[in-house]
């Protein structure tokens, strides 16, 4: 099991370029096993490489999240466009990985249904509203340098900004104190 480290806002490593995968390679393989770790040693309901300092356009949904069960493997998104959005629009709040401790209500289209590849390299449609739609949106944004903070009024964004400099200086603290010892 391989639990990689969450880059955190506002690394710019969250706004680099991300690239096409071309082919589903060993790398990739392992690479998606080590984000399904880290997806569920965090307890997320979903994670993009690029949130671990990796280019490759690949983000994973977890199954439940996706309409499984407890026991159902995480949706895998490799080279994901999304093919159609709306019926709507919801405010809902979110959370994400790379803002810790940070939760805010954004405004995204209810539904939405993205084209992509698994990592059997076979082409899939999926669409979803709810969570589920809402968590396709927020993933395939990291792909694109879209963040959270980029969805809300100035004030949030603010409060944000402000809330991870507090989140910093605290663990860049606990992260001196263990690299001492």
């Amino acid at each position: 099991m391989a639990v990689l480290e969450v880059v955190k806002y506002p690394d710019p490593r969250l706004r680099e370029d991300t690239f096409e995968v071309a082919e589903i390679t060993d790398d990739i393989r392992q690479l998606v096993r080590d984000l399904t770790d880290t997806m569920y040693a965090l307890n997320a309901a979903g994670i993009a490489a690029i949130q671990v300092g990796r280019l490759e356009r690949i983000f994973l949904i977890d199954g439940k999240v996706a309409g499984g069960d407890e026991s159902s493997d995480p949706l895998v998104c490799i080279n994901p466009e999304v093919v159609e959005a709306g019926k709507g629009t919801v405010i809902a709040e979110e959370g994400c990985l790379s803002f810790p401790d940070v939760f805010v209500d954004v405004k995204r289209p209810r539904w939405a249904k993205l084209r992509a590849t698994n990592i059997e390299g076979e082409t899939f449609e999926v669409d979803g509203d709810g969570l589920f739609g809402r968590a396709l949106q927020h993933e395939h944004d990291h792909l694109t340098g879209k963040l959270m903070i980029d969805l809300v009024g100035m004030v949030k964004k603010e409060m944000i900004k402000r809330k991870m400099k507090r989140w910093h200086n605290e663990h860049d603290g606990e992260e001196q104190a263990a690299s001492a010892e």
